[in-house]
């Protein structure tokens, strides 16, 4: 299993937190009949997609890419000490799994100058703070952690209806410590990151591109969460804000990317989770390199 990617002059790392059984695939994803499901269990299982209750394994991870100017962290997981009750695996959790992945990778905390969220989910945005002394503070003390300004409103407004503890505890602490920044569809980050809007799974869910000239890798967040949707594009999980936009986003993302050279770095596929978008009959795979 291959943690680390070279791709022009990008250096790619993921770092594991959890990879495991998450939700029955049928409960997840309400497009898929059990007459599909039949269809492609034999392949999903092998893929380690699909466990043998029929629930989908997923993987929970975040990305460190070192670019020639710049080392940028993709998405920070779960976080430790948050509670989660309706996620026991996630709820106050205490181990060192995602610090130990991170040092394994020679990576620091202090080494971050980025954090970048495709989304504000809470298994998006966990390792944005830590717990000390009974406060959440940033984890990654030297970085900007840049926000889209339209997922950040969104959620920013919601949470004022009514606490949303993974904003609260993950989201408004960084804003209060004044290291976040909020950016619009055309920010860019040198000549080497670029945002890639990417709506439906969330109001302001973005992709993020990487690359000189050209995109070596896309960093497509929750796009989709399992193999079986670039098979069928119009499968939307039951997590999606909008789920008709959804699909019609993950369709056009995997025409844009298909049979390319971009390496598609997802943020939930069954390791490997990299691959390269290959079209397959009316639909795609994402192939492993």
């Amino acid at each position: 299993m291959s943690l680390k990617y070279a791709v022009g002059n990008l250096t790619i790392q993921r770092i594991i937190e959890q990879e495991t059984s998450f939700v029955p695939a049928l409960e997840m994803l309400p497009g898929l009949t059990p007459e599909i499901l039949a269809e492609n269990r034999a392949w999903m299982r092998q893929a380690r997609a699909l466990d043998d209750q029929d629930v989908l394994m997923l993987c929970f991870q975040s990305y460190v890419v070192k670019t020639p100017h710049h080392t940028i962290l993709i998405d920070s997981c779960i976080g430790n000490d948050k509670p989660r009750p309706n996620r026991p695996k996630w709820n106050m959790k205490t181990d060192d799994t995602y610090m130990r992945a991170l040092d394994a990778a020679g990576v620091s905390v202090d080494d971050i100058d980025f954090v970048m969220c495709t989304h504000l989910h809470v298994d998006h945005v966990g390792w944005n703070t830590r717990l000390e002394n009974g406060r959440w503070v940033p984890t990654f003390p030297r970085a900007r952690y840049l926000f889209a300004k339209q997922e950040y409103d969104h959620w920013f407004a919601e949470n004022a209806k009514a606490e949303i503890p993974p904003f609260a505890d993950s989201v408004l602490p960084v804003v209060e410590a004044s290291r976040h920044e909020l950016i619009g569809n055309d920010h860019q980050i040198g000549d080497h990151v670029r945002i890639v809007p990417t709506p439906g799974h969330t109001p302001g869910h973005v992709a993020i591109a990487m690359g000189r000239g050209k995109d070596d890798a896309v960093f497509s967040g929750d796009l989709m969460h399992s193999p079986v949707q670039t098979l069928y594009p119009e499968l939307s999980i039951k997590f999606d804000v909008d789920p008709a936009k959804a699909a019609t986003t993950r369709r056009s993302f995997l025409e844009r990317y298909c049979d390319t050279d971009t390496l598609c770095c997802t943020a939930h596929f069954p390791s490997p989770s990299v691959g390269k978008i290959k079209r397959k009959g009316s639909a795609f795979v994402c192939a492993a390199v």
